[in-house]
């Protein structure tokens, strides 16, 4: 079955930095695109960013865009979320986020168990 697994989440200062990794198994990784949601206390989950099969096309939403980056090694079969001045307005629980296929138009199939990412003012 597809396991998708999060790494890297924890608490930092407004302005800091944190890279997501997320390791993913049980299908062929090069495949599908990936992505990034988010969920705060109280909120929706909702979408940050996402990346095709090959890496080549991305997506992201406006209140991430300029600070965040998402790149994935198919290699390794990892997607990583490099999140740079944070603010406080990120936090919240981080969950990777397999899809359908190849776009990043697609489905959202497989979620990841979620990984906290605090920052503190």
């Amino acid at each position: 079955q597809v396991q998708l697994v999060e790494s890297g989440g924890g608490l930092v200062q407004t302005g800091g930095s944190l890279r997501l990794s997320c390791a993913a198994s049980g299908r062929t990784f090069s495949m599908y695109a990936m992505g990034w949601f988010r969920q705060a206390p109280g909120k929706e989950r909702e979408f940050v960013v996402a990346i095709d099969s090959r890496g080549g096309s991305t997506k992201y939403a406006d209140s991430v865009k300029g600070r965040f980056t998402i790149s994935r090694d198919n290699a390794k079969n990892t997607v990583y979320l490099q999140m740079n001045s944070l603010k406080p307005e990120d936090t919240a629980v981080y969950y990777c986020a397999g899809y359908s296929g190849s776009s990043i138009f697609g489905r959202v199939t497989y979620w990841g168990q979620g990984t906290q990412v605090t920052v503190s003012s």
